[in-house]
């Protein structure tokens, strides 16, 4: 009897998780699975910029790695998220031949002249007849083929090759200059153009470093914020050219061959851009520039 009381005791005295308190059917029963940790995913790179502008609901923003000019490693420090209807548009070649042609014979002039018959040298009265006289032959007979004669049909310059493309169509030849290079792996995004050095071999050795090619186009928002390290380095360099956002323009983006811009002009040029779409009034109400231009 004193037996079973002290075995009593000892198995009120076991844990609760221990095997002896169990009944058959909890013994039974199969062990609760219990769930595996999710796997940790790995680092995510920040998104340092987000689209500002609605996106249409059956398209995504793009999205392109920022860089950082501060040092050879500093490739990648964040995401940038661009609006498709600028940075995603179809590629239209003959819009982008249009603009640039358009460029090319803006300020075209041609100054070639030809003079006419009234305009040369000689003519009026023959001080003796052609021929008969046994003299030689002087005076003009006001023909082309003789001297003294002019050129029929000659160019009458200066002629100025100028012509205005429609807004929409050089507001397209920008987008699809701009996602040409971004789809060649051609466009780069910086936080700024900030640079430990002013010294230009140290911007042609970045190029070199991550493949940028020979000529190089930086693009920020205004020249007054330009850093003076950038500045005096691209002074130096006859491939390495500054502009502000304002000047961006198709014929530079072909010209060069890689293309950098900071955050401050992508934000500027999808505002731009995008607003163009939507306006509804004229850009010049009053005349049109170089109206009065010969």
């Amino acid at each position: 009897m004193l037996r079973l009381i002290r075995a009593g005791a000892r198995a009120c005295l076991r844990p609760t998780g221990c095997r002896g308190l169990k009944t058959l059917g909890e013994e039974a029963l199969p062990p609760e699975e219990k769930p595996l940790p999710d796997a940790s995913p790995g680092p995510q790179a920040p998104v340092l910029r987000k689209c500002e502008f609605p996106v249409p609901a059956h398209r995504r923003p793009v999205q392109a790695w920022v860089e950082s000019l501060r040092g050879y490693e500093q490739e990648r420090v964040g995401l940038a998220e661009l609006h498709p209807d600028i940075f995603s548009t179809a590629p239209r070649l003959d819009t982008v031949h249009q603009v640039a042609i358009w460029q090319k014979n803006f300020k075209r002039i041609s100054y070639a002249k030809t003079k006419t018959r009234a305009e040369v040298r000689g003519g009026g009265r023959k001080p003796w007849q052609q021929k008969g006289s046994g003299r030689a032959r002087h005076g003009s007979i006001r023909s082309p083929i003789w001297r003294g004669g002019g050129i029929a049909h000659g160019p009458r310059g200066p002629t100025s090759y100028y012509y205005m493309l429609p807004m929409k169509v050089r507001v397209q030849g920008l987008k699809v200059a701009l996602t040409i290079k971004l789809f060649q792996d051609d466009l780069h995004i910086v936080d700024s153009l900030e640079l430990p050095s002013a010294d230009p071999q140290y911007l042609t050795e970045l190029a070199r470093y991550r493949r940028w090619g020979d000529s190089v186009l930086l693009v920020d928002l205004t020249h007054e914020d330009m850093p003076q390290n950038v500045v005096s380095a691209t002074s130096g360099l006859k491939t390495f050219n500054l502009v502000p956002a304002i000047g961006l323009n198709v014929h530079s983006m072909l010209k060069h061959q890689t293309l950098v811009l900071t955050l401050r002009t992508v934000a500027f040029l999808e505002e731009k851009l995008l607003w163009q779409d939507s306006r509804y009034t004229p850009l010049y109400p009053f005349r049109l520039p170089y109206r009065d231009f010969p």
